[in-house]
């Protein structure tokens, strides 16, 4: 059973053991997933260079994948880096951004996945109804549904490609097949910072670089960072000053402050 201090706990661990998190993702959010990763206690690495991939791979704790500006050169360095994570059998983190907003998104997506690999899938409701061929179709990156509209999808995506799937939203819903959960810590002004999502992505990739239980490290990862979205809220004055409250909670938590603020809930064991 997951528990608040279970999660809070594996804080502790990437902050003492500072994960090296590979990352080919899109230059919107570049940056700004850097940052928050190192606000944490990881290490983010940016690199898209099929030539180094292997390299890099074979010093990583895990890998994100985002594929938020898209080509095909990227996908080609995508599905080669998804092969050696294969190899040292490395945590994979999916974000599809923008699936279901065209059909290439989309496709990508499903070939990412289709490659095996994977072991979070991290998207908007929207997003994840695509991908389960449930419709979907967000306004461009933005979702057009809520949680409970993509559960059922959610599930079949997870025992589809044998992965943790997570929808977030104003609540974030998670399942692994036999584990769901749900998370309410979040703020309001998590929607007017653009990359949020993205970065979600990159700390779910933190955590399970030390941590082999995927469910696990994905409701710690959402849990954070909405605990620190709720934090930064009662200072921030727009959404300048809550991006900057928000990487700076992510610095300050402290364990204690993280488990007694996380909220969520295990739903039930699946049978």
């Amino acid at each position: 059973m997951t528990t608040p201090r279970s999660a809070a706990s594996l804080l502790e661990v990437l902050r003492r053991e500072k994960p090296l998190i590979h990352h080919l993702t899109n230059y919107v959010t570049m940056e700004f997933s850097a940052n928050a990763l190192l606000a944490v206690g990881a290490s983010p690495l940016m690199a898209h260079a099929p030539e180094e991939i292997s390299e890099i791979i074979s010093i990583a704790s895990a890998l994100v994948l985002n594929i938020g500006t898209l080509d095909n050169d990227w996908v080609a360095s995508m599905k080669l880096a998804i092969i050696e994570a294969k190899r040292k059998d490395l945590p994979v983190v999916l974000d599809p951004v923008g699936a279901g907003a065209t059909r290439y998104r989309t496709r990508v997506a499903l070939e990412l996945l289709s490659e095996g690999g994977i072991s979070v899938l991290r998207g908007n409701a929207s997003e994840v109804l695509a991908l389960a061929g449930q419709g979907g179709g967000g306004k461009g990156v933005d979702s057009l549904h809520a949680w409970s509209d993509a559960a059922g999808a959610a599930r079949f995506l997870s025992q589809e490609f044998s992965c943790t799937v997570c929808v977030s939203g104003e609540t974030d819903f998670i399942t692994d097949g036999s584990r769901e959960a749900k998370v309410y810590n979040g703020h309001s002004m998590m929607t007017q910072v653009t990359g949020m999502g993205c970065v979600a992505t990159s700390l779910i990739g933190g955590f399970h670089g030390i941590s082999n239980d995927a469910f696990l490290a994905t409701v710690n990862a959402m849990a954070l960072g909405g605990v620190c979205g709720e934090l930064a809220a009662e200072s921030a004055t727009g959404p300048a000053s809550f991006r900057m409250a928000w990487l700076d909670w992510l610095s300050r938590i402290e364990v204690q402050q993280f488990e007694n603020k996380a909220s969520y809930e295990q739903l039930r064991l699946l049978s």
